[in-house]
């Protein structure tokens, strides 16, 4: 049945406007606004009821824009009252209410009425996402932050020791690694280090590093030590332990939320895993921006949809064959992609084919990795829409 209520909803923090429009895009309801709160919804759940019966067996069609999580719960409202809403990108409003007037004019609601017109033009029906993938969302999301988080620590244990002890670097493959953590968590000092005795030195390590180190490790860092130009620094010595404690605490809670990631994409039973290269890390992400595949006609759809897809610039007689990508998609399912196809050529004969052909003509690194995320989406979109696992062609 075509809709025949257009239900435009401006979401903000404390409370939201709503315009409620017919098929001929009269004013069902006046623009109003609700607070966000119980009674709020109840508000709105009103309003759209008093528009359904002023209309004979109509069906409804809520939308509004992306928001974060301002709109979560309103997202969740909707559902629960058995309408399922558009979420549309705040670029095609935005777009869409410039190209309404030529006046300068932008409140909340005038986003209302201009995201219910939007409605009508938009023939997308959407998809109600499943329970697994709503839930797998917030844990990825949430494991990215943490990363973000630790990363962030690192940076500053790196200028930490690039100050406390900037010689430590030539002696391991890291400075982050575990017995280096270790080690500098107990003593956070060249001159720390240099005071300690080399049998606790090598116990420090020869424990952190699960025997990997022992006493000729100490010695040389020891050695090293003596001679450090590193400044020493009780202040900094005390910031370094607690950096280091950050990280090591992100990294607990990284490993906790990855075996609840793991047992939430095995019981998906996707058959991205399939893949040689993505893990159950990168699947989750994959699968939970994407949500369920039916909302994509094709590959260029889902292409587009990650902001993969070239930009097109043509005038007149001119058409430019150089352009960047559109990046107006999803950033996380983007980065997942663009890190997928990284090791995907890695481990999987005919992406490291495609990549060497592509590398053959002459084309940049991060032009490859774009060509190459654009063939791993074909093959993304052709499993999850039948599927079966993934088979290499054969040559």
């Amino acid at each position: 049945m075509t809709p025949l209520i257009y239900v435009g909803i401006d979401v903000a923090k404390q409370k939201h406007d709503c315009c409620i429009l017919n098929a001929q895009g009269e004013v069902l309801q006046r623009i109003f606004t609700f607070t966000n709160d119980w009674s709020g919804f109840s508000k709105l759940q009103t309003a759209i009821q008093d528009a359904v019966t002023s209309q004979q067996d109509p069906s409804i069609k809520a939308g509004l824009e992306a928001t974060g999580h301002y709109s979560e719960n309103l997202l969740a409202f909707l559902r629960s009252i058995g309408i399922e809403p558009v979420v549309l990108n705040p670029l095609r409003v935005s777009l869409y209410r410039k190209a309404l007037s030529l006046r300068k004019t932008k409140t909340d609601k005038v986003d209302a009425k201009c995201i219910a017109g939007l409605l009508m033009s938009d023939e997308s029906n959407p998809v109600p996402p499943s329970y697994q993938t709503q839930e797998l969302k917030v844990l990825t999301r949430h494991r990215l932050r943490l990363v973000s988080m630790r990363s962030k620590a690192k940076i500053q244990f790196s200028r930490l020791t690039d100050i406390l002890f900037p010689e430590l670097c030539t002696v391991c493959w890291s400075t982050t690694q575990k017995s280096m953590l270790a080690l500098l968590k107990v003593l956070p000092g060249a001159r720390k280090i240099a005071a300690c005795r080399v049998d606790r030195l090598s116990a420090i390590l020869t424990q952190a590093s699960q025997g990997r180190y022992g006493r000729a490790k100490a010695e040389t860092i020891k050695a090293l030590a003596q001679q450090s130009i590193g400044r020493e620094s009780e202040a900094l010595s005390f910031e370094l332990t607690q950096v280091i404690e950050t990280i090591e605490f992100a990294q607990r809670k990284i490993d906790e939320l990855d075996k609840v990631i793991h047992a939430c994409v095995q019981t998906l039973q996707t058959p991205l895993i399939s893949i040689p290269g993505i893990s159950y890390c990168l699947a989750s992400i994959i699968l939970a921006e994407i949500g369920d595949i039916s909302r994509f006609a094709s590959p260029d759809k889902l292409l587009a949809f990650a902001g993969l897809e070239p930009s097109a610039y043509q005038s007149g007689n001119f058409t430019a064959s150089r352009t960047p990508m559109t990046k107006r998609g999803s950033t996380y399912l983007r980065w997942a992609l663009l890190q997928a196809a990284r090791l995907v050529a890695m481990r999987c004969p005919e992406f490291k084919v495609y990549q060497a052909r592509k590398r053959a003509q002459g084309k940049h690194y991060f032009v490859v990795l774009g060509h190459l995320a654009k063939k791993l989406v074909r093959v993304i979109f052709h499993i999850l829409t039948t599927n079966e696992c993934y088979r290499p062609q054969t040559a």
